[in-house]
């Protein structure tokens, strides 16, 4: 798997459902910008249960070399649109990002992306998650944004229907 730069939303959501651990058994290194551990340690802050970066030897802050990559569109957040100016610095890197705009953004830039939901996915094709049903019924409960339509299919790519 390429370099994964990861947005605040999956770690949040990987890390409140209980299966963080997927991304390390997926791949050796994430990065994240420092948008997104401002956006973290924030959230801390506030007391919502959030990775803290520095415990993960395998979760890498990636500082942005050329700040012009920067999109400046308003309707993205600080960390989505430092996770798509690393996407634009790094060579054949994964996106994780949960958001749909921010989502379009990248695939108009023609970089892959993936998010929670993709990463579920992965882990079970590999054999490192055994069910995805359980982790979907606890991101719902954490009221992480899934529509019936996109649950179901979800299910079938994971043969769990």
């Amino acid at each position: 798997m390429p370099d994964v730069i990861c947005n605040t939303s999956p770690l949040q959501y990987l890390h409140q459902a209980g299966v963080l651990e997927l991304l390390p058994a997926l791949v050796e290194q994430v990065y994240v910008p420092d948008a997104v551990v401002a956006e973290l340690k924030e959230g801390q802050r506030r007391n919502i249960p959030l990775p803290i970066v520095e415990e993960f030897s395998w979760l890498n802050v990636r500082s942005i070399r050329d700040r012009t990559l920067l999109p400046s569109v308003a309707y993205l957040g600080a960390g989505e649109k430092e996770v798509l100016a690393l996407g634009l610095e790094a060579k054949d890197a994964l996106l994780l990002l949960d958001d749909r705009d921010a989502r379009r953004y990248a695939s108009f830039l023609k970089l892959e992306v993936s998010g929670t939901l993709g990463i579920l996915l992965r882990a079970k094709e590999r054999g490192i998650l055994y069910a995805v049903q359980p982790v979907l019924d606890r991101l719902q409960m954490l009221r992480f944004r899934l529509n019936p339509r996109i649950r179901q299919i979800v299910l079938e790519l994971a043969e769990e229907t």
